[in-house]
């Protein structure tokens, strides 16, 4: 896993959450009209270019919104043998919990519009899709602003960290501080992108 994004920038904070809460409408409207139906492309070019090791848990996300919709490579890869893992967003200042998710299982409703196994059993991701407003080239991501997979990244020392994006949430540099994680690719319906 790559290591925090060590900010060199002379940001005090107020001045750094300001930024990003700019970034985020910014990478919002930029979102705004996108096809999420773009995601059977992402499937194919990580199945194809960056796909998981043979055996290893795949956390994903279940779509929110004008999120690019990666369920076709949630289903691909449980059919290749990976165990589906999906997150479950605990109480604010937590990392997740990820449950295992087999095709056909209802899912439960979680807070700010999420979806979740409602039971099963949690387990430790080996390799993880993460959602994303806005990317750049180094592998910093602009997440929703509560630090959930910030916390939870820190937490998982050498898991595979693919971030899944449209092409068009690029940004020549994302606004990041000392706790953002990097990201160790990034997947559009363009292709992988290699970080760092």
């Amino acid at each position: 896993m790559v290591a925090p994004h060590n900010s060199s920038s002379p940001y005090c904070d107020v001045l750094l959450r300001e930024m990003k809460a700019e970034a985020r409408r910014a990478a919002l409207a930029r979102r705004e009209g996108c096809d999420p139906a773009l995601g059977a492309r992402l499937a194919e070019h990580v199945l194809r270019d960056a796909p998981p090791p043979e055996g290893a848990a795949v956390a994903g996300f279940w779509p929110m919104g004008q999120e690019i919709d990666i369920r076709p490579l949630l289903l691909a890869l449980a059919d290749r043998g990976h165990p589906i893992l999906l997150p479950v967003t605990p109480k604010r200042g937590l990392p997740l919990l990820f449950r295992r998710w087999r095709p056909g299982e209802e899912l439960a409703r979680g807070p700010m519009g999420t979806r979740h196994p409602a039971a099963g059993e949690a387990l430790r991701p080996d390799w993880l899709l993460v959602p994303l407003l806005a990317f750049d080239r180094a592998g910093r991501r602009l997440g929703y602003g509560a630090g959930y997979y910030d916390r939870t990244l820190a937490g998982l020392p050498g898991a595979a960290t693919i971030g899944c994006a449209y092409a068009c949430q690029e940004v020549p540099e994302v606004p990041a501080g000392p706790d953002d994680r990097s990201l160790d690719a990034i997947a559009t319906e363009a292709g992988i992108i290699r970080t760092g």
